[in-house]
C-alpha cells in the first residue's frame, strides 16, 4: 500500500528568522495521525534567514541527519566539531548520552534551506558522535545513492539505527528501483522538482509512505531530488 502525504498538509512554524515545515508532529505542531513512520521521527524542511540560526541547545538518544539543499549551515557542538555543511554533504550527529550544538546561517544575503531528519536509534545511551561526507552529483544522477546506513556500508555515513537513506536526482527517462525486504517500510520525500513513486505523481514537499510493498519505484522525474528511506516497522 502506498499512502501520499501532500506537502500542504504538513505543519508550519513561521518564526520570522525560521520558516519550518513539519512532516511529523514537532514542537507546537501536533497531529496524532503523523507522529512518525516506523523509526523515522522527524523531517523538518527549514529555511533560515541570513545572519540567524539555532542557538546552542541539547539532544539525547537520537540520530540526527542534516541535508542542505541551498546555502550553508554552520555547525558547532560540545564534542569539539565545527564545520560548514553545504549542498551535496550529509551530516550525521548521534546525540546518544547527550550533546549540545548550534546551527547558523552566517551569509549576509542568502537563506539556508535544509532538511533536518531524526531517526530513533537501535539502543539508548551510546556515545555521542559526528560524521560528515560529500556525495557528488554524478553518484546520484539517475540512481539511488546510499548516503546513510548501519555500519556506514558502501561509503555511507554511519547510522546507529535500523534504517538507511538513499538520495537520487531524476530527470526525463531516468528511473530507479529500491527493493524492500518483507516487513520493511519505505518512505519517499521529494526535496524538489517532481517525479512518480509507484505511479503516484509527487511534487516538492510531498511524501509517499510504503507498507507491504516489494520495492520503491521512481520514474518520470522533472528536476527531482528525492530521499528514500528503508525503515524498521
Amino acid at each position: 500500500m502506498i499512502t501520499i502525504r501532500p506537502a500542504h498538509e504538513r505543519g508550519l512554524a513561521d518564526h520570522g528568522w525560521l520558516r519550518s515545515f513539519h512532516s511529523f508532529s514537532f514542537a507546537e505542531y501536533h497531529d496524532p495521525a503523523h507522529m512518525g513512520f516506523g523509526n523515522l521521527r522527524v523531517i523538518n524542511e527549514d529555511r533560515i534567514a541570513p545572519g540567524t540560526g539555532f542557538g546552542t541547545h541539547g539532544h539525547r538518544d537520537m540520530e540526527i541527519i542534516s541535508y542542505v539543499l541551498e546555502g550553508a549551515l554552520a555547525h558547532r557542538d560540545s564534542l569539539g566539531n565545527g564545520a560548514s555543511i553545504t549542498p551535496g554533504e550529509v551530516q550525521r550527529m548521534s546525540a546518544g548520552t547527550g550533546v549540545r550544538h548550534s546551527e547558523f546561517n552566517h551569509a549576509a544575503e542568502r537563506e539556508t534551506h535544509f532538511l533536518q531528519i531524526w531517526i530513533l536509534p537501535s539502543r539508548a545511551g551510546i556515545a555521542p558522535g559526528y560524521e560528515q561526507k560529500r556525495f557528488d552529483e554524478a553518484s546520484k544522477r539517475g540512481r539511488l545513492c546510499l548516503v546513510a546506513a548501519p555500519g556506514g556500508r558502501d561509503g555511507a555515513v554511519t547510522l546507529h539505527a535500523d534504517a538507511s537513506i538513499h538520495v537520487g536526482l531524476f530527470d526525463g527517462d531516468e528511473s530507479a528501483e529500491l527493493a524492500l525486504a518483507p516487513g520493511r517500510l519505505g518512505y519517499v520525500y521529494v526535496a524538489r522538482g517532481e517525479l512518480s513513486v509507484g505511479g503516484h505523481a509527487l511534487s516538492a514537499g510531498d511524501a509517499a509512505m510504503l507498507r507491504d510493498e516489494p520495492a520503491v519505484r521512481l520514474d518520470r522525474g522533472r528536476g527531482a531530488e528525492v530521499l528514500v528511506f528503508d525503515l524498521q516497522r
